[in-house]
């Protein structure tokens, strides 16, 4: 019999949601590209909630505990102290999320002797050191495409939030501190529009055009902006003159022309640190930026100094370094920002979806069943189905 080692994000502070503010979900059999949503043979839990905090258990309890399996529910991950270090050493297989991620570095790795599977819930598996994961024989998967459009529609709210300059100007609403400076009114059009712009007309461009980033670009469409993009697999030409893209040979050509940039590329060791002072200085003065991808993809300081300095009129995403970020992370104090923790991709619609596919992955695992080629990342020592598209070796 396996162990599983689940490790998911806390519940809330006020508690585990006893009842939600909509009853059920919109039906849908299939995502834009055609690809099936997960198809387990069985699932244990209600469609819409909350299934990604530890009380949630993605819902495996039931069916892992059924086959006679040990399904361990932690969340604390970080540390040599940490329940994910004590419980990790002799775990077969080990779920983990982008969102509240349990780093399987390759010291981590080699600790674990019986571990065979790393599940991401969700999309994005380099909190796994696909390296080792390779040399050790360990099976990585995740659910493909189970939230892309969550991240997509976030950033499109990120870019308009920031463009509009929404932020500032709710606070106007419901900071009794910024009231006093207007004799108690709580009112002043000027400071809320100082700082706002029309999206129509602007530059838009993403970094990498796979589901998201097309996504996005789709979304996008009918502001009636200028769209481009940059990838290492350029798209179809009939998608490219659907949407009136511009394409871009690299990264560096692109940004020079954008108004709006926004990174939906996956991290490795060539998109780490891509957003440096220098990159940072080519782009437009007073460009935004947007990262729903990975925090290491952006120089944390050289970020912050933009802004400081007016290179950048804002930055906003929901992934950091670490996850969660410190208390005195600087993206949580430097100017013209939007940041949220990482939640893009894990509303209560996306749970739904991971959770069935994790599910999935694990039917198919302890059944002997093929997983599916989308949802591998590393598969028989090498980069595999998704992982062999979107990762380099």
């Amino acid at each position: 019999m396996a162990k599983i080692l689940c490790v998911l994000y806390p519940d809330p502070v006020t508690g585990y949601p006893e009842t939600y503010p909509r009853d059920d979900l919109p039906k849908m059999d299939r995502y834009p590209d055609g690809q099936t949503l997960p198809t387990p043979k069985g699932l244990d839990f209600q469609p819409g909630a909350m299934l990604g905090s530890v009380s949630g258990e993605l819902g495996l309890r039931k069916y892992l505990e059924g086959l006679g399996h040990t399904l361990v529910v932690i969340s604390d991950k970080e540390g040599p102290d940490s329940a994910f270090e004590r419980e990790l050493v002799d775990a077969d297989i080990v779920i983990s999320q982008p969102f509240w991620p349990a780093y399987l570095t390759a010291e981590r790795i080699a600790k674990a002797p019986k571990l065979k599977l790393a599940i991401t819930a969700g999309i994005g598996s380099d909190h796994v050191d696909l390296k080792a994961a390779i040399e050790h024989g360990v099976t990585v998967a995740e659910v493909t495409y189970s939230n892309s459009i969550s991240v997509a529609e976030h950033v499109v709210m990120m870019i308009l939030g920031l463009v509009r300059n929404y932020l500032p100007s709710y606070q106007w609403v419901v900071n009794k501190n910024l009231w006093d400076t207007t004799g108690g009114q709580g009112w002043n059009i000027a400071d809320c529009i100082s700082r706002a712009y029309d999206l129509e007309g602007m530059e838009v461009g993403t970094v990498a055009a796979g589901r998201i980033g097309l996504a996005v670009l789709r979304r996008l469409q009918p502001f009636d902006v200028q769209l481009h993009y940059t990838d290492k697999h350029r798209l179809p030409e009939a998608v490219e003159r659907e949407l009136n893209l511009t394409f871009h040979p690299d990264v560096e050509s692109m940004i020079r022309v954008c108004d709006v940039v926004t990174i939906n590329c996956p991290l490795h060791p060539e998109t780490e640190h891509l957003f440096d002072d220098n990159l940072l200085g080519k782009m437009k003065r007073g460009a935004y930026l947007i990262n729903t991808a990975r925090g290491k993809i952006c120089d944390r300081d050289a970020v912050a100094r933009a802004l400081e300095s007016g290179q950048l009129a804002g930055y906003a995403g929901d992934v950091w370094f670490p996850q969660p970020a410190p208390k005195d992370h600087p993206w949580r104090t430097m100017p013209h920002h939007g940041m949220t923790p990482h939640v893009s991709g894990t509303t209560l619609s996306a749970q739904t979806r991971y959770a069935a596919g994790t599910r999935e992955i694990l039917e198919c695992w302890f059944e002997g069943r093929p997983i599916r080629e989308e949802y591998l990342i590393v598969d028989g020592g090498k980069l595999a189905g998704t992982g062999a598209h979107s990762y380099t070796a």
